[in-house]
Formats: C-alpha cells, structure tokens, sequence
C-alpha cells in the first residue's frame, strides 16, 4: 500500500507491508487555490521586477507546495482579507513557485533553475517562503514560514513604504512595537535562570535554543498555551538547554561565541523579525535552524528533533527529513496532523 502526502514542509511517500501494526492516519494537508489576480509570469524574474517597477509595484516570490496548510492560510486568511488584499494587489506583482516543481526559472542575474532547484539553492525550508524584491533587483525582505495577518501587515507596510533602504526589518517592527513593551513574557519552568553565560568555547553536552519572545504577544500566547503545554513536545524541548529573551530589553548575556552584548542587540544582530523566534545553536556554538514563524506542533517538534538528533548533518534539507520523520511516525501506528494543537489526552507518543 502507498500513500502519496503532499504537505506544509514535506513532499511524503509512505509505504508499509501489511503487519500487525495498524499505520496511523495523516491528516491536516490543504490543497490551495491561487488567487486569480496573482502575476501570469514567464518565470524571468528581472522582467518581472521591471514590469512591476514601470506599474509603480514591487515582485513578491511566493514559494508553496501541494497541501500546505500554512500556504492555505496565507492565502484564504491573510489575503482573504480586504485590507490586505486590496494593499497586496495595489502595491506587489505576486508570483507563485511550487516548490517542488520542473517549471524553467530565469533567477535575477540570468542563472537558470527549475522551480526546484532554485527553492534548494535558496535555501527554502518552510512554506510560505515569501521573497520581496526592491527595483534595484535586490532582495528588500524575506519571511520564511506563516506570518499570522497582524505581522504580515507589519511586512507589507515595511516593503511598501521602501523602509528597506534605511533600516532593517527587525529595527522597523521595534519601532512598531514600542507601545508594547510592559507586561510579563510567558514562562517555563525549563527557562535556563540568569546569568545568561551561553558561551560555548567548550562544546557543551546539549544543544542550545534561544526563545526570542515579547511581552503583549499573540503569537507568543498561542505558542505556550497551544504547542508548549503537548507533553511530547515538552519532553523533546527539555532535552535542550533552552534560554529566553525578550528581545526589546537591555538583559545582559554572553553569546555562544563568548560575546558581550543584550538582548535586544542580540536579537537586532541575528536580525529576529517575528516573536516568538527559536535560535538553534549545536553543542559547539554553532546557528543551525531557526523557527521564526508561526508553526503548531508537528513541525515544532520537527524542527527540535532535527537539531536534537544532528539530522541536519545527514539530511540538509529539512523538507525531506520531515517526510521521514512522517513516514516513520505513520508506520509505527502514529497519527499525524500537520495543522493541529495537541493536548496529553490525545498525544500518541513515539517509540
């Protein structure tokens, strides 16, 4: 028996011989129809970027897949709403790359790719991958994975008022955001306490995951109250040594490189541009992943087992370790839902 999954960060083939293990059930894909005003391009990016220029507009690459349920929002929920529908299509020529896909690509400098190809030597991890290009054919932003409408907005308003060319995209929503700097962040009880010594001169046993979180924060909310209360994926997430930071304070702290710095600047160096953001660092100090968007609890615990088990190593792309990661799951008799929040009572847990 073979199943064909088409979803958010995978592109699965399963396949089991019969047994006594009964394989669990996939569930969450959503198949997304592009809007209809979306560019009709020819895939030459430069011609793209000044057409859009000469229309007074601005190129948007919108890298999908079959059966993301994260592209199904961007989509149906974000440009689904009239303010942002009507500021999408005034402002951007938006232009849609399956990501998995055979299509010809001419990518601004004239290198060809396949649509494939060119989401791999762009190092696509997650979609939606959204890439913004200013008129001088240069990259002005870059989201990887699903804004929620609120911070989307906070994009479009960064890309359409041209901030690019005076101040970054994390420095821009700062600014936004400096009405929202009282309150408390949520906590967790494995929270590393100060001081925050994260120097790693000497390779340390676990690897490192640095919560870059606000105060006053939606995203932030869901994802403590949504994804952090699944037992499962507390128990992958305690297999690290994990530190938050709020990333508009003056905390002081020592990077894994031994630095001096805040967190504010800090997080205003590694450029964190959405809230809650997850700096995974390996056991010598080394950045290898990040989770800088809004993702539930199969791709949560995804992207901590990709960095707990070094798969990165093995597998550099992470679309195809999570088609694994599915496969083996599903044949172990484990459910898995790529668009929901699970709680303890209903968490099936893997051997």
């Amino acid at each position: 028996m073979a199943i064909l999954l088409c979803a958010s960060f995978c592109f699965v083939k399963i396949s089991w011989a019969a047994g006594d293990v009964v394989p669990g059930m996939f569930s969450g894909g959503r198949e997304t129809t592009m809007p209809g005003w979306f560019k009709e391009s020819f895939l030459d990016f430069e011609q793209d970027i000044d057409e859009a220029t000469a229309a007074g507009k601005r190129l948007v690459i919108f890298f999908h897949q079959a059966g993301c349920p994260y592209c199904n929002a961007l989509v149906e929920n974000n440009l689904a709403q009239p303010d942002i529908e009507r500021t999408v299509r005034e402002n951007l020529d938006v232009v849609a790359i399956n990501m998995w896909g055979d299509l010809e690509v001419v990518q601004v400098g004239g290198q060809q790719f396949t649509e494939k190809t060119l989401a791999e030597a762009l190092g696509v991890s997650y979609t939606p991958t959204l890439i913004f290009f200013n008129e001088a054919k240069k990259v002005a932003l870059r989201l990887d994975g699903y804004y929620p409408p609120e911070e989307f907005r906070k994009a479009l308003r960064y890309v359409i008022e041209k901030r690019d060319g005076e101040i970054g995209f994390a420095e821009f929503t700062a600014f936004l955001d400096v009405s929202d700097t009282g309150g408390n962040l949520n906590h967790e009880d494995f929270y590393k306490p100060p001081p925050l010594d994260l120097n790693r001169s000497a390779p340390s046993p676990r690897p490192l995951a640095v919560f870059f979180e606000q105060a006053n924060c939606g995203p932030c909310d869901v994802f403590h109250n949504q994804v952090l209360t699944d037992g499962e994926t507390r128990e992958i997430v305690r297999k690290f040594d994990n530190v938050q930071l709020d990333l508009r304070a003056d905390t002081h702290l020592i990077t894994p490189a031994g630095e001096q710095t805040t967190a504010r600047q800090w997080a205003l160096d590694l450029g964190v541009q959405f809230a809650p953001t997850i700096v995974f660092f390996d056991r010598s100090g080394r950045q290898v992943m990040r989770r800088e968007a809004m993702f539930k609890t199969f791709h949560t615990q995804s992207i901590f087992d990709y960095v707990l088990t070094e798969s990165y190593k093995e597998q550099p792309s992470f679309q195809r370790y999570l088609s694994e990661r599915a496969d083996r799951l599903i044949e172990q008799g484990i459910d898995v839902d790529i668009w929901g929040f699970r709680s303890d009572s209903d968490a099936n847990t893997e051997n």
